[in-house]
């Protein structure tokens, strides 16, 4: 396991002018707040952007209101998108069982799980997209993994960078650019990170992770149901970090 001690190794995700607007994706969960601190440390100043899009519980915006305020951002927007109008997603749609220890997975003949929503990411950077470009920025952050999560296509390194070379071809900032410098960057910084490392990382950053809420089903009080992917993922990486697990569980967890 490779440990983060310093912040040289993300010097390529650096403002390329010190001071400069990014466009956080931010949920509050753990993730997410890492890439939120992340983005500070760097140098830029954070906007961070969180989407209502009908998730099962509230916590975790909650939680996001909380975190974005002790982080220090410029500006937290919460957007509302009813998702759930559409469905296909055991997070959208009430009919659908969130797959956990104690229940069968709804869709045991595809490698992604019904916990992906369609065409989130995609929608949520394009919302980012679209802010950034308002504010006269050129970055936007999200924390897309591909070594511990869960399958879903659109936290793959090749969506990344599709997704930025459409963001340069979509709006009047890219085609206008006249150089590198000015294009749009969509920096994924842990995409090729463990969940171990990432949490290792957020240590040095100074994040809180029990303020973090990660669980797909968590309560009204915030409190993880300790059962879901999203639960095991978290509860592996901290007993992979060798660190306890502030993660607030409900009793029966």
């Amino acid at each position: 396991m490779t440990r983060v001690n310093s912040l040289s190794s993300f010097s390529g995700f650096a403002p390329r002018t010190a001071g400069a607007p990014a466009v956080i994706l931010f949920s509050g969960g753990l993730d997410s707040t890492t890439i939120l601190a992340l983005a500070k440390q760097l140098g830029y100043a954070p906007y961070a952007l969180s989407i209502r899009y009908g998730q099962r519980h509230s916590s975790e915006l909650i939680a996001a209101e909380r975190i974005a305020k002790s982080i220090g951002v410029v500006r937290h927007e919460v957007i509302d998108l009813a998702l759930t109008r559409f469905g296909g997603s055991a997070l959208t749609d009430s009919n659908l069982a969130v797959p956990t220890t104690s229940n069968a997975i709804v869709n045991p003949n595809s490698d992604i799980p019904i916990t992906y929503v369609p065409a989130r990411n995609t929608i949520m950077l394009s919302l980012a997209l679209g802010w950034a470009e308002a504010l006269g920025g050129s970055d936007i952050f999200y924390g897309a993994n591909s070594v511990d999560y869960s399958g879903y296509p659109d936290c793959r390194p090749e969506y990344v960078a599709s997704f930025e070379r459409m963001a340069n071809l979509a709006t009047k900032a890219g085609v206008e650019a006249h150089n590198d410098a000015e294009r749009f960057r969509v920096h994924a910084p842990i995409i090729a990170m463990s969940k171990a490392d990432i949490i290792h990382l957020g240590m040095t950053l100074g994040v809180d992770y029990s303020q973090t809420v990660s669980c797909y089903q968590a309560d009204a009080q915030g409190q993880a149901c300790g059962e879901c992917e999203s639960c095991k993922l978290r509860k592996a990486g901290f007993v992979q970090a060798g660190l306890a697990d502030p993660t607030h569980y409900r009793k029966s967890a």
